[in-house]
Formats: C-alpha cells, sequence, structure tokens
C-alpha cells in the first residue's frame, strides 16, 4: 500500500477545499512546491496533485507548477481538467506518470478506453467521487443518477487499472473514511484502488494498512486536510508503512 499525499493547486497556491467547494478554501503554501520537498523528506515517492482551476473550468492552468514538483523527482498523479486528448498528452509531456478522469469517464466512457489504447493503463486512473453512492461530476458541483460502483466496474471492463475513489460527504471533513464504502468497491472489483476522503489520523491509515492485508487491490491512501492541519504525522506514516513492507 501507498501513501499519496495530496496537493490542490489553485491560482498557483497550495489550499485545501472543505467538500471542493471554492468558496470554503483555506491557504496554505504559496508554492506547491514546498509541500512537495516535504513529502519526499518523509520517504513519498508520489504526490496526488489536483489542478483545482481545471476542475472548476475544464482546462488545466498549473502545469508549470506540476512541471517543477515533478523536477523534485516525485511521481505525481494528476487530475483537474482531463477531458479531452491534448489536455491529457499535455500533462504526460509535463513530466506526470498518472492523469486521472473524472467528469468524463463518466458521461463518455470510451473515452477512457481510448486513453488506455494510447497511452496504456499504467498512464491513466479513474476517479470516481461519490455522494451517497451516485458519482459527482465538474469538480463536485453536479450530482450524477450514475451508480459509483455501476461505474467502477464498467471502467474495468474497458481495461482501466487504477481507480481513485473518493466519498465527497468526508472530503476534507476530518470525520473519518468511509471504510465500508471503499471495502465494498474493493470486494466487487479488481481495480487497483487508492482510497480518498476523510483521512483524519494516524489510526485511520493504520486501518486501511490492515485492510491491505485481506484486499491485495488496496493500492493506496491519499491524505490531504489531516497533514496540513497537524493531524497526521506523515512521517510516522511512512515510517510504519516500511516497518510493515519489511515485516
Amino acid at each position: 500500500m501507498n501513501l499519496y499525499p495530496a496537493i490542490d493547486i489553485k491560482d498557483g497556491r497550495c489550499v485545501r477545499l472543505i467538500q471542493g467547494k471554492a468558496d470554503q478554501e483555506t491557504r496554505y503554501f504559496d508554492d506547491p512546491v514546498e509541500p512537495a520537498k516535504i513529502f519526499k523528506s518523509f520517504g513519498a515517492n508520489w504526490v496526488h496533485v489536483v489542478d483545482l482551476d481545471g476542475a472548476f473550468h475544464g482546462e488545466p492552468t498549473n502545469l508549470n507548477a506540476i512541471r517543477r514538483i515533478v523536477a523534485e523527482g516525485m511521481q505525481v498523479e494528476l487530475g483537474g481538467g482531463m477531458r479531452d486528448f491534448p489536455q491529457v498528452e499535455a500533462a504526460l509531456n509535463a513530466g506526470v506518470s498518472r492523469v486521472i478522469i473524472g467528469t468524463r469517464a463518466c458521461t463518455e466512457p470510451e473515452f477512457v478506453g481510448e486513453l488506455i489504447k494510447r497511452h496504456g493503463a499504467e498512464a491513466v486512473a479513474v476517479g470516481i467521487d461519490a455522494k451517497d453512492g451516485l458519482v459527482a461530476v465538474k469538480g463536485w458541483v453536479e450530482t450524477s443518477s450514475v451508480k459509483a460502483l455501476d461505474l467502477a466496474q464498467k471502467m474495468e471492463s474497458l481495461g482501466v487499472r487504477y481507480l481513485i475513489y473518493t466519498d465527497i460527504s468526508r472530503d476534507g471533513m476530518l470525520t473519518g473514511p468511509n471504510f465500508e464504502a471503499q471495502q465494498k468497491m474493493l470486494e466487487l472489483t479488481s481495480l487497483h484502488l487508492i482510497a480518498s476522503g476523510g483521512v483524519s489520523s494516524n489510526a485511520d491509515i493504520k486501518r486501511f494498512l490492515e485492510m491491505s492485508k485481506h484486499f491485495a487491490n488496496l493500492e493506496g491512501v491519499i491524505v490531504g486536510k489531516a497533514f496540513y492541519d497537524g493531524h497526521v504525522d506523515l512521517k510516522k506514516a511512512y515510517d510504519e508503512l516500511k516497518t510493515a513492507v519489511s515485516s
């Protein structure tokens, strides 16, 4: 299991939103490369980056910051505004290791299948953001009538390997993840699942680590606001992860 510390970029700065709402923003770093350096010092190999401007406006606008994060030696998975082939290719050319397709996976699943044909399954993840089991799209502004599990199974049939599954009712609330929803997704698909939303403590990370012993397809956990607000000791979490792997 991997840890994916999150860097959300808006107007070139590292921020966090509560439940994805643009008007509920907390700014943490003026330069998003700064948290990337911190994560690397803890032992991180990956960062989960969201271009919030891209998510809200449909076109990534922070690729320069992302290039600088890549230049620090980090592997980046990037979401936010990945809605057509040129945008995906621009991100991959900027050094992004894995692009995250959200809205268009729901509205046009065939787009994801074509991306995998062009770039391979390792370069593509699908982000499913769910509220009450239904898929939310367009930066979480709209809730569709599509069930999260149905969409995940459709993605699996198209050759998708990586799924980032977020319960947006928990995101940024520090109330703990929806473990039941994550486990159901692990049980009913073979997708490599990266759990997201609500991690509030090191105990939450340890619980996911325990789950990973039973579910080989639990690929990782995203940690965001809990780190920035001091609720998670990320260095300790990486140390515990290394101990678990070596044992």
